[in-house]
Parts: C-alpha cells; structure tokens; sequence
C-alpha cells in the first residue's frame, strides 16, 4: 500500500493527531501494514511530544479564518514573536548533587493553593478551535489541576463554564460601555462562585491584525459571545470599521476612576491585566489592585511592545512583594516558566499553547498540553537544584 506524503508527514510527529484521536487510527494501521515504523512505533509517534506539535496539527483541525485569528498579532507581528524569542535567550545555570527526590511546585495566589504555578489565561471563542467550547476546557483544566480563567468573550456562558468542571476559576472582564450591564457580569460572575476578577486594562482599541482582515473575521453561525447575550455586540464580528478605530465591544473611557468603581461594587479580588509599565503598576497597586498580570495581549494590540519577561523584572521590583505578579505571553516551555518565576513572577499563564491542545483532542488535549508544560517545569526545576517554588531566583540565570 503507498503511504502519501501527509500520512509520512504525520508518523514523524509533524502533523501528529495524538493517540486520543480516533481517527488517527487509520494513519497508525496504514503505515504498520506498509512495513513502515511498525504499529506501537507509529502509535507512539503520531502522539504529540510538546507544544509545537501540537502547534504544528491545530491549524488542521479549524477553520482558516479560526487558526488566524487564534494564531495572530499584531500588525507584523513583532512582538508576538519576540514574546518567546526572549525566554530563548536567556540561558540556565544548572546545579549538581543536590537532593531532589522530593519537588514542591505548590503556590498559593489570593488564598488558594495551586498544585503548580501554571494558569489557562483567558482567550476567546474557544468553539473555533472545538465544538465543546469553554466546556471541554473547563474540563481539561481540571483534569490537569490547572485554574483556568474565563472570558468575557467566551462562546459558552460564565455559568455553564463554571459548571462544567469543579475547581476554582477566575473570571476576566472586558468593561462594557454599559455601566449596568458591567455590573451585572460581575453579580453572576460572584454568584457563580468565581474567585478572582481580572480586568483587562490594555484595550481601549484593538491593533491593526491584519490576519483577520484578510480572512473578513467574525463570528461563525450558531456561535456567540455568550456572557453579552442582550447586547448587539453578542454575535458577528469585532472588528472596528475602516472609518474609525473604535470597537463596540471595548470602552476607549477606561480610566483609573472606573478601577475604583470596580472596587467599589465587588468582594472579589481585583487582578488588572495588561500592565507592561512599572508606573503604572505602582498607580494599580496604590488604587487597590489585588494582582497584575504583566502582559501585551499576546503581541495582539500594539505591536513592537517588548517581550513581557523584559518588562517583568521592572514591574516586579517597584512592586516589590507588596502584590502578585503574574505574567503571560510566550510561554511554550517549562524552562520558560522557571525563567519566569525567577524573574519575579508569583505564576504565568498560558493562552495559545492550550487552544492548540483544544483544537487537537479536546479536553483530553487541554490537560495533556498542561501536563507537557507542568513536567518540563519539574525537570527544570531538578536540574537547577531547586526543590520549591520560592528557592527560584535570579541565580538560576546565567550571567
């Protein structure tokens, strides 16, 4: 039987599906029976190894206008390719004969204990990359031990999400220009047992990605903005149109006033995400802010931003404890995270690296991506001699 060049491609791993993908039964039989690698050697090659197969296998498994709007920054897209380049830079210093039988990756955010430092930031339209949406990553998360934190612009509601899969969960929240309906997203975000409000603060526009342009990016139908249902913003598309730069999903009035509102009408923590300058991280911090999230939105606003792990050493310091800071962007790798923590970091969270698990196994996807990252974590970790989360410092960078 001739093997075509996809069916090669996928049993070196290029377009794995992984094992918990019925179909990729077929490809496994088909290279066995043409006295290729043998049955239990393709089984165990078409499984995805790390995050860049599973990078690589997303984009056949969605939509084009799906993958590019997942997968897409900003303008030419700097910045989200330096997100990652910059943890590639920065080299380990390994340590020898120390007893580390025995890793504690435990952190506590806002008094509650993570098995681990690894968060599901939140992202959007999870049903364009899988038909279960939010539900099936809901669902990985906790099969993971991971919390994960909704969006605003989730395709399946804050409280279906929430029921999903037991486990704490965050709630982020996109400030309406309707005041009234900001505030009801918060009620139901509480009364659906939430734990933590984090508020994106680095939107008053969107950046020019240009990915979704060129593919006339809206929402498909039977698929919607599920937390905005009684607004026209809940379906179609959220692009601005040519002849103004505003969005009707987004309120260009934020300011630190509206921070303090915020505050005012919850019990919730609140965590601003968004944060890349330390001036501003200190003005969060002195108006109540529980939390930052040092983030540039995934390189998805405005382009030639730095990388978040160069800005984090600078928000981190001017902080200086007084609050955790957290940090996304970039992150593909445990080593990543290591680097990340010793950088100042209480925890990171990770954003397209779960949507392409999503996109190529479902839930069983999601936890698989989480438990990839978790382990590299722990094997970086050991090889740089530190047994806890609060032993990593700047020492395990090379200088």
């Amino acid at each position: 039987m001739a093997i075509t060049r996809r069916e090669m491609l996928r049993t070196t791993g290029l377009l794995a599906g992984g094992s918990v993908l019925a179909a990729e039964s077929t490809v496994t039989g088909a290279v066995a029976a043409a006295g290729g690698v043998g049955a239990a050697g393709a089984a165990a090659a078409d499984t995805p190894a790390d995050i860049f197969d599973y990078e690589k296998l997303a984009p056949t498994r969605m939509t084009t206008m799906g993958w590019n709007y997942i997968s897409g920054g900003a303008a030419d897209e700097l910045s989200l390719r330096w997100n990652h380049e910059a943890y590639s830079r920065l080299r380990l210093r390994p340590r020898i004969l120390v007893d580390v039988s025995v890793l504690d990756t435990r952190v506590t955010l806002f008094g509650r204990e993570l098995a681990f430092p690894i968060l599901l930031a939140p992202t959007a339209y999870h049903k364009l990359a899988h038909p279960d949406g939010e539900v099936a990553t809901a669902r990985g998360a906790h099969a993971s031990g991971a919390l994960m934190v909704v969006s605003t612009s989730a395709t399946t509601s804050l409280e279906d999400v929430a029921s999903a899969a037991p486990g704490p969960k965050w709630f982020q929240l996109y400030v309406q220009p309707d005041r009234e309906f900001t505030r009801e997203l918060i009620r139901r975000a509480e009364a659906a047992r939430y734990e933590v409000l984090v508020v994106t603060v680095d939107s008053p526009v969107l950046g020019a990605r240009y990915r979704e342009t060129r593919t006339k990016f809206t929402l498909p139908p039977g698929i919607e903005r599920a937390n905005l249902k009684g607004l026209k913003t809940a379906t179609g598309g959220h692009r601005a149109t040519e002849d103004t730069i505003y969005s009707a999903l987004l309120d260009p009035k934020l300011t630190w006033k509206e921070i303090e509102w915020l505050r005012s009408i919850t019990k919730l923590p609140v965590v601003l995400k968004g944060v890349m300058n330390a001036d501003d991280a200190a003005r969060a911090v002195d108006v109540g802010a529980a939390g930052l999230i040092v983030s540039n939105h995934g390189g998805r606003n405005l382009d030639t931003l730095p990388a978040t792990i160069d800005a984090l050493p600078e928000v981190a310091a001017r902080i200086g404890g007084r609050v955790p800071v957290l940090v996304d962007g970039g992150i593909r790798r445990g080593t990543d995270v290591l680097k990340a923590i010793s950088f100042g970091a209480s925890a990171v969270l990770i954003g397209r690296p779960y949507l392409y698990g999503l996109a190529v196994g479902g839930a069983d996807g999601v936890a698989r991506v989480v438990n990839i990252l978790r382990r590299e974590f722990e094997m970086a970790m050991a090889l740089t001699g530190r047994t806890t989360v609060a032993q990593i410092d700047r020492d395990v960078i090379w200088r």
